[in-house]
């Protein structure tokens, strides 16, 4: 199919389309996740949210994309991708291929290894590569959406890479003007060089820090690094410490962090002691600064992809959860 007798898709069309993808993808993962839950449990979907959204999203545009038809964005603003270097529609199988994996395998790893506190005490130069990875590839895709406002042309940075942009089948008129994003680019051109200052003065003022520290024989590195501690622990040991996902779900009578006799409480009492996130008895009991107890566990997933707390929605700081340890 040549692309030459079509138009070029508008900003508005595109980012019409795109916004149509994320709520369809959102849409189908909430469905999937009511279904998991009745059936397996809170515990099980919390310890695999990860993949359950991975799959949605390749269940999602592998039978859009990968079959070489539109999403369901891309048919609500009757567009079309097709590949700018060989000038075809649809794109190669392997190029739509990588579009489909690109963008949702890069974003699992990300949020299923976050935690690299281990291999940032194993190798710390290796530790510091992966921590300011995602801030990276932030930065750079402000950058290309920065781009796209101001020239018009590929909205996701992967479509950049492969060289995928979109038709319409709308012909265009020569006596309107399409709206133009310009100054969104602007702003975020803004923003972006904003960030850069920052983070320019923020390393200068660490470094000043660490100097001055070292001057006066202080270990002012651990201090900065590590910031507050607990229990003679940083916190950020307990913030990042996730459970393993082979390993076995603990159970009440064999929580350490508690001074209880488990045990020996009545089956009523126990009763009460469930948290309702994965309501099960709690192990490693933990209060929020609203007072709400939780499984340790359990509300540092939670507050990693909300920041409020599950019950009242007051705001979430992780780093002030304090373990309760007679409850």
């Amino acid at each position: 199919m040549s692309s030459s007798s079509f138009p070029h898709a508008q900003q508005a069309q595109i980012i019409r389309a795109n916004q149509r993808d994320l709520y369809h993808v959102s849409s189908l993962r909430e469905q999937t996740e009511s279904v998991l839950r009745s059936w397996l449990g809170t515990r099980w979907l919390s310890r695999w949210d990860k993949e359950v959204e991975l799959a949605v999203k390749l269940a999602y545009f592998g039978f859009t994309t990968g079959r070489a038809t539109q999403t369901l964005g891309e048919e609500y603003t009757d567009i079309w991708q097709y590949s700018a270097s060989r000038q075809a529609v649809p794109p190669l199988f392997q190029t739509r291929a990588c579009l489909i994996l690109l963008p949702t395998l890069s974003a699992y790893i990300f949020g299923r290894w976050r935690n690299v506190s281990l291999v940032g005490t194993r190798y710390p130069l290796l530790g510091m590569l992966l921590k300011q990875l995602p801030i990276t590839l932030e930065v750079v895709s402000e950058i290309n959406l920065a781009i796209f406002y101001l020239s018009g042309t590929y909205y996701d940075i992967v479509k950049r890479l492969l060289g995928i942009r979109h038709l319409s089948s709308i012909p265009e008129n020569p006596h309107t003007r399409p709206p133009s994003y310009s100054l969104l680019g602007i702003l975020l051109a803004v923003r972006l060089i904003h960030r850069l200052i920052t983070a320019f003065q923020s390393y200068r003022t660490v470094n000043n820090t660490l100097n001055s520290r070292q001057e006066k024989g202080k270990q002012g590195m651990e201090t900065i690094s590590e910031g507050a501690f607990l229990d003679d622990r940083p916190v950020s040991l307990f913030v990042d410490n996730e459970q393993s996902e082979d390993e076995r779900v603990k159970s009440a009578e064999e929580d350490e962090r508690t001074m209880l006799d488990v045990a020996s409480i009545p089956d009523n009492l126990r009763q009460s002691r469930n948290c309702t996130l994965c309501l099960e008895e709690r192990t490693d009991s933990c209060s929020t600064e609203c007072g709400h107890l939780f499984c340790w566990s359990c509300i540092v997933g939670w507050g990693r992809e909300k920041a409020e707390c599950p019950l009242c929605r007051q705001a979430l700081n992780l780093t002030r959860l304090l373990p309760i340890y007679n409850l």
